[in-house]
């Protein structure tokens, strides 16, 4: 099918726009690859480090003549996405051998939980750890030991910070390996209405654990669709992935052989296998704006508003995001997973999934089916789902028509006829706003502000009866990365869908993440320039914002203001930041992230 139109005005909007740092980056790559294995430059001496503790692997390692495999491991045992992790690498290596290859653990990467940390200190460092794991990443590969590598890894700024640092080694074949969801527990909406009953202080805390601990009750990816899941749609849409891996439950007989194929597949793109594929040549400009789309498509995460920018700029491409909003208004709305519906990533699964997706969105023109993957096929591999036959791993066609309508559905008769994000501008600055979950007539609100420096600001207020019987716009500031490390403000949605609930009209405005937890509320986040100025810059205009301001924010329209006089506006202060000195649970440590990070809007990264 010919491209859509506007799909390929925006690809060559940001190939036009890359032009300069994309050539600089295929010359770094280039300049970096090797035509043998990458150890035979070595040293005698650096290369006997290399192989010192590696048993059985010493003479292969030796011989100069067999690939080597790298493995970076994002493995703990106490987040459930990352446990199945642990018997990866055995595996890989295992499956190496038989290949007449070598692999090694490279090195591990934090993979820190904003489940975990949510309204907790250690939020702060869950953005920053992003950009921790891609140096982490750059410190393990940066050994040369390596003819390919392995991504291990599944969470919210794993990938993205597995991806920013491999990009870096992008001379090399690189292949990404989840770890696949849980089951199913509990209904995301059953657990959400819990969580709303224990906010308005109808439910104990025994009742919300109990809750919480029938939702997240196994290994695997928690199972609504948030950044995590987002990260494996992403990196399918950008064939980084064994063809249908993404959504595979862990401990299964498909997931072994799944994870076996993805060393097949790491050997075969060395110089040394059948046809060199290194990272490079899959990740362009049209498999990132196939990253995009796929996004749009499904509902994802807004985290990668952020993410998908300072992954893109790691491989020399330069998107923002009216790129990602003129892509949203082509992109049909295909998929209905929690938040912005009521299953989850395993209904999804079963429903048709990735490859029937992605087929309904090539065969309309909105993916550049055209690209290298992985594979070594197109992406059209993605459009099949694999499957075990007599004890081999083969692929089938997705299936031709919806499992479940209510989940997913084709082009023909999608759930909206737009994507889920939208691009917000105004005297209060930029901003995105995830419109899936919210109500086609909750897209919209004027109305007085009410201002907080703190989620915990917002809820004190919710708990003392503050916020009852009035529409407002709650503006939560003082959250970008420079002020506080940007953390998810999870503790926000609760009372504001309480308030929605018994018929109040609230939106929210901040400057920091959301993620896809603002579900029904509307809610424009990451708004840029944050309220803290950049050193020796000029403070955001959420710093000028005060209580009773009328607030324009208009998700259809594109607004997002403050409606005071201008002569007013320009009179007044600034508020200044309440956080003061940062210190405890290492956020300390993080002081020049904080200093020299970019705006959200560039990827809210101090790499760059």
């Amino acid at each position: 099918m010919p491209l859509d139109p506007q799909l390929a005005n925006v690809t060559a909007r940001i190939a036009a726009r890359s032009a300069e740092t994309r050539a600089t980056y295929e010359a770094d790559m280039a300049a970096a690859r090797r035509d043998g294995p990458a150890r035979a430059s070595m040293s005698c001496s650096n290369l006997a480090h290399v192989f010192a503790a590696s048993e059985g692997d010493k003479s292969p390692l030796k011989a100069l003549s067999f690939p080597n495999v790298g493995i970076v491991n994002a493995y703990n045992d106490m987040l459930s996405a990352h446990q199945p992790l642990g018997t990866y690498p055995d595996l890989i290596k295992q499956e190496a051998r038989r290949l007449t290859a070598t692999a090694q653990v490279a090195g591990g990467v934090p993979a820190m939980c904003d489940g975990v940390t949510q309204g907790q200190a250690g939020m702060e460092l869950s953005l920053f750890s992003r950009d921790v794991i891609a140096l982490s990443t750059a410190v393990a590969l940066s050994h040369e030991a390596f003819d390919a590598a392995l991504m291990l890894g599944v969470c919210d700024k794993i990938v993205p910070g597995l991806f920013m640092g491999a990009a870096r080694f992008g001379h090399l074949p690189i292949v990404f390996v989840p770890a696949g969801p849980m089951p199913s527990g509990i209904p995301n909406p059953e657990k959400a209405k819990v969580r709303k009953r224990y906010a308005a202080g109808e439910a104990t805390r025994e009742e919300l654990l109990e809750a919480e601990a029938a939702s997240y009750h196994a290994a695997g990816t928690c199972n609504f669709y948030g950044t995590a899941n987002s990260n494996q749609m992403v990196m399918e849409a950008m064939g980084l992935h064994v063809p249908g891996t993404a959504f595979v439950p862990p401990g299964t007989g498909l997931r072994e052989e799944l994870t076996r194929h993805a060393v097949r597949l790491a050997v075969a793109g060395t110089h040394l296998g059948q046809t060199y594929r290194p990272f490079v040549e899959v990740v362009t400009v049209k498999a990132v704006v196939n990253g995009i789309v796929s996004l749009m498509a499904s509902g994802g995460s807004t985290n990668h508003a952020i993410h998908l920018v300072a992954m893109a700029r790691t491989a020399g491409v330069r998107i923002d995001w009216e790129d990602m909003a003129d892509l949203s208004a082509i992109t049909p709305l295909l998929a209905r997973v929690y938040p912005n519906g009521v299953a989850d990533v395993n209904h999804f699964h079963a429903a048709g999934g990735v490859g029937f997706m992605f087929r309904e969105l090539i065969e309309a023109g909105l993916m550049h089916a055209d690209v290298m993957t992985v594979s070594g096929e197109s992406l059209l591999a993605h459009t099949r789902e694999p499957t075990m036959e007599d004890g081999r791993l083969v692929w089938r066609e997705a299936p031709a028509t919806s499992g479940d309508l209510s989940v997913l559905r084709p082009v023909s008769d999608p759930f909206e006829a737009e994507g889920g994000l939208r691009r917000v501008e105004g005297n209060l600055g930029r901003a995105v706003i995830k419109t899936s979950a919210v109500r086609a007539d909750r897209r919209a609100l004027r109305a007085p502000a009410r201002v907080f420096d703190s989620q915990q600001a917002l809820d004190a207020a919710f708990k003392a009866g503050q916020l009852d019987g009035q529409d407002f716009v709650a503006v939560v500031r003082f959250q970008g990365p420079r002020a506080n490390g940007m953390p998810e403000l999870h503790k926000l949605t609760p009372p504001l869908s309480v308030l929605q609930d018994r018929g109040q009209r609230v939106a929210l405005v901040t400057d920091g993440r959301m993620s896809g937890a603002s579900g029904a509320v509307l809610a424009a986040i990451h708004v840029t320039p944050e309220a803290l100025p950049q050193t020796g810059g000029a403070a955001g205009p959420l710093a000028r914002v005060q209580d009773g301001d009328l607030i324009h924010i208009d998700a259809v329209a594109g607004v997002l203001d403050a409606e005071v006089p201008a002569e007013v506006w320009a009179a007044r202060t600034p508020a200044e930041s309440p956080h003061g000195r940062t210190q405890g649970t290492g956020r300390e440590l993080f002081a020049l992230f904080r200093a020299f990070s970019d705006d959200a809007e560039r990827g809210a990264s101090p790499l760059f």
